[in-house]
């Protein structure tokens, strides 16, 4: 069944209930009145030309409820990124998908200061022009049987696109992910097969809906089980989001390290003491930030892994079954294995490789892009870029991008153990991360960036020499504030590489 036609039948079972407690308007919104706001959003947007709609909203209801409307009516929702350039991403995302309207909010361009698109229209003026007659047939509507009510919206095949999302840009171009409802429902259907979510839950609705991990585990898994979601249109808002964590009782919790760490450093103790799961992703949870977990809220951080192309969530640490550092067992359903870099052979337990992943969560492919899809998906298996170890227990040990492996001097260098060193070595509040640059000798230097000001370079270098070899201890230390960073949460390293290779010239001159 079709993600929107699910949404119906959880609707209609839940009708009175909170389905949104919206913190951008302070409003709750029952399902039922979901529902009818989606009925009424489908009418509007079916009146737009083509078959992508772009969506760029903050997260709230206003966000949840375009992404129903289109699916209503048959439209595929392009979720754009406002917070990595607005304008431009909306553009881009225009010229890629080819198509015109973006559904967007007057506040959201006032706060980022950005001139209009053409082609934008607003939620706001779309609110305004409703008319009693709009809302008594929505209403109406909304009070026909189920299988009834389903036949007024969308019916199609369960491989169509429910969803075009963009990949975050970090290390070259964003691509066009076309997920569809089988994909998303992959991750819905089997989340609550490992961990015990249900109706009485409560999620923490942090993320952004124009990455994945925020619009399948805080939008469509509560959605559809008839859970309630308190959303925050601004992730970084950290004390406001504790606060409403404590308020409303939020039992689910999930985030980016990044998002967690600020969480740690607001939130006051007991919180978080309503809080059943607490699960991280996109980028690496340190020890750190788990053992400051534990301290102040006696709460295990668990790790999961995902990709945009695979809905996201490949596999996940829960109760009963979590290896603080490992990325957790693949989710039921989903098939992994490890690959030999050079040769493609698969290798055995224990032994480093290409993580590659198959099952009804894999992408159907990026829109306009044939080339790039056939070389990232091969007989259904799809080639993460990641490299990693599945050990003898069934555990998935992330070792990081293939592309941040760096060869030195003739060596492989994995820069992500290089900054898992240096990061235990570095002042509690400091983040770091490691690049290269080009060096016309060995072909590429090692760069730590840090944000902390207060650095001995020999004395951390001779530290590093006792876990590194010599090629792959960092040559310079370069002092950037801050670090720049993705929506997501993780580190822009294309951004980080510029900014290191202007130091570096500067030095030379």
């Amino acid at each position: 069944m079709q993600l929107h036609q699910s949404f119906i039948n959880t609707a209609k079972k839940f009708g009175s209930k909170i389905s949104v407690y919206d913190q951008a308007t302070g409003k709750d919104i029952t399902f039922g009145k979901m529902l009818i706001a989606s009925l009424i959003l489908s009418k509007k947007f079916s009146k737009y030309r083509g078959q992508y709609i772009g969506v760029m909203v903050p997260t709230s209801a206003g966000c949840m409820l375009s992404i129903l409307g289109s699916l209503m009516c048959g439209k595929t929702p392009v979720m754009i990124n406002y917070a990595t350039g607005a304008r431009k991403n909306s553009i881009y995302a225009q010229e890629r998908c080819s198509f015109k309207t973006i559904i967007t909010s007057k506040k959201l361009l006032e706060k980022l200061d950005v001139k209009p698109v053409n082609g934008m229209i607003y939620l706001e003026d779309i609110m305004a022009s409703l008319t009693i007659g709009d809302k008594l047939k929505a209403a109406i509507k909304s009070k026909l049987p189920t299988s009834t009510l389903r036949k007024f919206t969308h019916k199609g095949s369960d491989d169509e696109n429910c969803v075009v999302l963009f990949t975050s840009g970090s290390e070259k171009e964003p691509k066009a992910v076309q997920l569809s409802h089988k994909n998303i429902s992959h991750n819905v259907d089997s989340i609550p097969k490992v961990i015990d979510v249900g109706p009485d839950d409560i999620f923490a609705g942090t993320l952004p809906l124009f990455h994945v991990f925020g619009l399948t585990i805080t939008f469509w898994l509560p959605i559809l089980m008839g859970s309630s979601v308190v959303a925050h249109a601004n992730p970084l808002d950290y004390k406001a989001i504790c606060d409403s964590i404590r308020k409303y009782k939020v039992t689910l919790m999930v985030g980016t390290p990044a998002f967690f760490s600020g969480y740690l450093q607001k939130s006051e103790v007991g919180d978080f003491d309503s809080i059943r799961y607490a699960i991280a992703g996109a980028d690496k949870v340190t020890d750190q930030l788990r053992a400051g977990y534990m301290k102040k809220h006696n709460l295990e951080v668990m790790e999961g892994y995902g990709t945009t192309e695979t809905s996201p969530v490949v596999s996940v640490n829960v109760p009963g079954a979590n290896i603080p550092g490992s990325i957790g067992k693949p989710l039921p359903g989903v098939q992994v294995k490890i690959l030999d870099r050079e040769t493609d052979e698969e290798l055995s337990a224990n032994k480093e490789g290409k993580i590659l992943v198959k099952g009804d969560l894999v992408m159907n492919g990026y829109l306009g892009d044939i080339e790039e899809t056939s070389l990232r998906i091969r007989n259904g298996w799809y080639d993460t870029g990641d490299m990693g170890v599945l050990d003898e227990d069934g555990f998935l040990w992330h070792r990081g991008r293939l592309r941040r492996f760096v060869k030195v001097g003739g060596e492989m260098v994995s820069l992500v153990r290089v900054e898992s060193i240096l990061e235990k070595l570095l002042p509690e509040d400091a983040v770091c991360c490691v690049v290269d640059v080009p060096n016309p000798t060995k072909g590429a230097d090692l760069v730590a960036a840090v944000t902390t000001k207060e650095i001995n370079k020999k004395q951390i270098q001779k530290k590093m020499s006792k876990e590194l070899p010599s090629i792959a201890i960092p040559k310079e230390f370069y002092v950037i504030e801050d670090i720049p960073m993705m929506a997501s949460g993780k580190v822009n390293f294309r951004e980080v590489e510029t900014i290191c290779r202007k130091f570096q010239n500067d030095q030379s001159k």
